[in-house]
C-alpha cells in the first residue's frame, strides 16, 4: 500500500476512535433531555425525531425532587478552586526551591524524625493520656528540630538529593488512596473531639485537597521553571534584588504558562475526586461525585435524572478542556510543554 492508502487508514481508525471516545458523551446528552416514557421504551438516539425533549430532569434536579443539587455545585466549585489555588502556589514555590537550590538530607536523620514521631507519638498517646491533637504537636515540636539539628551534622549513611525529594513528592500518589483518606478521617475526628471542626468542614477538604494536588503540582513545575533561563535571575540578583522579588516579579510571570496548565490538570484530578470527600464529608460539605454517587431511588435507576447530573457535574470541566485547548491553538502555551 501506497502512503495516501496508510493516511485513509489511519484517518479512518481515527474517526472510528474518535466516534467510540463521543458516544458515551452524546448518549448522556440525549437521555438527559429524554422523558421518562422515552428512556423506558428502548433506544433513541435523535432528539425531535426519536422522541420529544424535555428539561424535566433538570428542573427536577433544581427544584429539590432527587436532593440538594445547588449545595455540591457550591461545595465543589469552592473547594476545587481554592484547593488548586493553594496547591498550585504551594507546588511552585517547592519546585522552584527544588530547580534552584541543592537539597542534601540525610537518610539517617529522616530515620530519627520516623523514630522520634512513631514513637514520641505512641508514648505520650498511650502513657501520658494526651490527646492525639496534643500529642501530635509535642512530637512535632520536638521531633522536627531534632531533625534539622541531626541534618546538619556530619552522619554516616546516604545522602538524598534534590531527585530524591521529587520522587518523594510524586510517591505519595502511588499509595492506594484509602491509606491516606482513612488516617485523615481518624485524625479529622480526633480534632473534632478537642473542638477543632475538620469533618464535614470546609477547611479540613481543603486541606485534604490541597495535600492530595501537591505532588502532581510540585512535579509539573519543576520541569517549567527549569525552562526559565537561570542568567534572568543573575541578572536580577547583580542589581540586588532578592529572591522573593525575583521568584513573584520574574519567575512566576514568565512560567505562568505552566501555571495556567498545571492549575488546569490539578484543578481537574480534584474536581473529579470521590474518596476523599466520601470519608470525610456527611452532608453540608458534600461534593458533586457524593452527590452523583446517590443518584438511585426506591422506584429504580431513574437513568434521565442520573444522565442531567452526570452532565450538570461534566459541563465545568468540558468548559476547562476547551479553554486549555483555545490557549494552546492560540499559541499561549507554545515552548512551554516538553
Amino acid at each position: 500500500m501506497d502512503r495516501t492508502t496508510f493516511r485513509r487508514l489511519g484517518l479512518g481508525l481515527a474517526l472510528i476512535w474518535l466516534a467510540f471516545c463521543l458516544f458515551p458523551l452524546w448518549w448522556v446528552l440525549v437521555t438527559a433531555f429524554k422523558p421518562p416514557a422515552a428512556v423506558s421504551g428502548g433506544a433513541t438516539y435523535i432528539p425531535f425525531v426519536d422522541f420529544q425533549p424535555t428539561w424535566q430532569a433538570f428542573r427536577d434536579a433544581f427544584s429539590g425532587v432527587r436532593g440538594d443539587f445547588a449545595g455540591p455545585i457550591f461545595s465543589s466549585l469552592a473547594v476545587s478552586l481554592v484547593s488548586t489555588a493553594l496547591a498550585v502556589f504551594l507546588g511552585a514555590m517547592a519546585a522552584y526551591a527544588l530547580v534552584r537550590f541543592e537539597f542534601r538530607i540525610r537518610l539517617l536523620a529522616g530515620l530519627v524524625f520516623g523514630v522520634l514521631s512513631i514513637g514520641g507519638f505512641a508514648l505520650l498517646n498511650q502513657g501520658a493520656g494526651l490527646s492525639v491533637p496534643q500529642s501530635l504537636g509535642l512530637v512535632m515540636l520536638i521531633a522536627l528540630p531534632a531533625a534539622i539539628w541531626l541534618n546538619g551534622r556530619n552522619l554516616p549513611g546516604p545522602v538524598l538529593g534534590n531527585d530524591d525529594v521529587t520522587f518523594w513528592f510524586v510517591s505519595q500518589r502511588m499509595f492506594p488512596p484509602i491509606v491516606s483518606a482513612f488516617a485523615l478521617f481518624l485524625l479529622y475526628a480526633e480534632m473534632n473531639k478537642a473542638g477543632v471542626r475538620l469533618l464535614d468542614s470546609f477547611p479540613g477538604l481543603v486541606a485534604a485537597y490541597t495535600a492530595f494536588g501537591l505532588p502532581f503540582a510540585v512535579w509539573l513545575m519543576r520541569d517549567f521553571f527549569a525552562n526559565v533561563p537561570v542568567e534572568v535571575e543573575e541578572a536580577a540578583m547583580v542589581d540586588n534584588i532578592g529572591r522573593m522579588r525575583i521568584f513573584f516579579q520574574i519567575v512566576l510571570p514568565m512560567s505562568k504558562p505552566g501555571l495556567v496548565a498545571t492549575s488546569m490538570i490539578v484543578l481537574a484530578f480534584i474536581w473529579n475526586e470521590f474518596l476523599f470527600a466520601l470519608l470525610l464529608t456527611s452532608s453540608k460539605w458534600q461534593t458533586l461525585p457524593i452527590l452523583m454517587a446517590g443518584q438511585n431511588s426506591s422506584r429504580g435507576d431513574e437513568w434521565w435524572a442520573i444522565s442531567a447530573a452526570a452532565l450538570i457535574s461534566i459541563i465545568p470541566m468540558i468548559a476547562v478542556a476547551i479553554f486549555l485547548g483555545r490557549m494552546m491553538r492560540s499559541g499561549f502555551l507554545a515552548g512551554s510543554i516538553k
